[in-house]
Parts: C-alpha cells; structure tokens; sequence
C-alpha cells in the first residue's frame, strides 16, 4: 500500500448550495480562486462544475469553463483539472405527461455533455455510469450515452473518472470495459450517501470496492457528515480520497465550512493520523495513470 493518498476537492457542484453556505464559490473567477486555494492546501486534483454567475444555476457553458481553466492555469499549472460531464443528464418528467420534460429537465445529448472536454482537454473528466433516481429527478445515461461519451472523450486524449453511486454500475462498468470502450487500468470514483444510490456505509463501500475490476485505481467520497468517516476508511483500504463543498458544506458539526481549502486541509490532517500524506499533483499523475506532466 502507498503511503500517499490523491486528494480530489470538489469545488461547486450543481446543487442549490449556494444559499445554504455562502463559501461556495459561483463565479469562474470564484471557483477558479477556490481550486487554487484547495490546491495549496493539498488537493491533486481539483474537480469541476460551472454556474451561472448570476442566478448560480447550474451551468453547461464553454465560456464558463473555459474562464475557470485559464484562471487556474495562469497561477498553477500543476493541479490535475477533473471537469464534470454529469451536467445535461437531467430528466424531470413532466405533468400531466411524463414522457414530456418538464421543468428542470437538463437532457441533452451525449456530443453536448462532452463539448468542453473536447475544447479544454482536462488531463481527466467524470463519466457517470448511472441510470437512478438522484434525488427528486431522474439522472439518465444510458449504455448507447455511455459508449458515445466514452468515444468523444478518449479521442480528446481525456482518462475518464468512471462514477459509479451502485453495486449495479460497477457491472456495466465492468461490460464496458471488456467492450473495449473503457481503457485499463480503469479509474473509479465510488460516490456514497447520494439519493437513491449506496448508502454511506463501511459495508457499502466494502461490497462496492470488492467488485471493481482487479486492476481499477479508485476513490471514494461520502456526503454531508459522511465525508470525512468515509474519507477515513477509504484511505486505510488503500483508496483514494475526495472533500469539497459540492458533496458537504460543515466542517464539523454545526459550524459551516468557510473554504474548500478548510475541507481540504482537515482531510490532510486526518490522513496525517493514519500515517498517509496527501499526493502531490506529480505523485497522483503516476497513480492515475496520467502522463507525466510537460
């Protein structure tokens, strides 16, 4: 086992987290000065979602995450950047018909979900491998999605981050893999504690780690108070980590974290009482299997 762990810091997501803890950054500027601060307290990898700057909804435009990659980039060109392609996979149905989108319905298809990636070529990006319901709405991707978005992201020269929120995506991960459409050594990032997929449990996380492909580098992180016991067990199983305002907005019990560097440094210092220290971006480019960087 390594005795360095990869931190990734999730910065924004696409949740309406904004009004419940105002550090959460919006702007391209704000999120761009956050993954910089979450990358010198010691995040590797710094994952990313756009907003709209004004309403902070959820975003998909290029000019957004274009902003966002340039700013990091005229500071640090070392953070590994991880963009989303989770964003147009909304369906909400609609009433008084279902098979009509409703309101809220982001469904676009799969070229669009990944026209960043092609215009930025982050050294990763997440690939969803999940059809279930996510909170109140649907999140579709659908195997033909997923074969499509796998394409347009290895021809950008992009390793996907496969997300998987279930014991039964691990399986059409591991389809999609003997296909050819998932290169090895596959990346995983095992998500925990979302509505409705695995709970944020030892046992969850156990039985899902125990299914992955035997040559798969992994991560995993838990929601809300589940983050840093997650966290805990992840890295003394071997995985790799990740913290952020997208997936928890306390730093403890009560009290709302002031950064993603906040988080970010607690996970440094609980990692420190295991006997494990925080990658840096070189270190967690040879653990993911990512070129060397220059």
């Amino acid at each position: 086992m390594s005795s360095t762990t990869v931190i990734t810091c999730a910065l924004t997501g696409s949740f309406d987290t904004p009004r419940k803890n105002p550090a959460v950054p919006v702007s391209p500027q704000a999120i761009a000065q956050s993954a910089l601060e979450a990358a010198a307290a010691g995040a590797a990898v710094v994952h990313i979602h756009v907003r709209d700057p004004e309403t902070a909804a959820p975003s998909m435009d290029l000019a957004h995450y274009r902003e966002v990659v340039e700013r990091i980039r005229e500071k640090n060109d070392a953070v590994i950047l991880n963009l989303t392609t989770g964003a147009g996979g909304r369906f909400v149905p609609g009433d008084p018909d279902p098979a009509v989108a409703g309101p809220g319905t982001t469904f676009v298809a799969p070229e669009v979900r990944t026209r960043h990636v092609g215009a930025l070529r982050p050294e990763i990006c997440t690939l969803d491998i999940a059809t279930m319901n996510f909170g109140e709405h649907l999140f579709l991707n659908t195997p033909g999605h997923l074969r499509a978005m796998a394409a347009q992201i290895r021809a950008a020269g992009v390793k996907p981050e496969i997300e998987v929120f279930d014991l039964g995506q691990i399986e059409l991960a591991r389809h999609l893999i003997a296909e050819g459409h998932l290169a090895r050594p596959p990346l995983f990032q095992i998500c925990l504690g979302i509505p409705w997929g695995a709970p944020a449990t030892p046992e969850a996380l156990v039985a899902m780690r125990a299914r992955l492909p035997e040559d798969a580098i992994w991560s995993a992180f838990g929601i809300g108070r589940e983050e840093f016991p997650i966290l805990a067990v992840a890295a003394g199983m071997g995985g790799n980590v990740r913290v952020g305002l997208e997936d928890n907005l306390y730093l403890s019990r009560g009290k709302l974290a002031p950064s993603n560097a906040a988080l970010v440094e607690k996970a440094v210092s609980l990692l420190a009482h295991i006997d494990r220290e925080p990658a840096t971006p070189d270190q967690a480019r040879a653990i993911f299997g990512l070129a060397p960087r220059g």
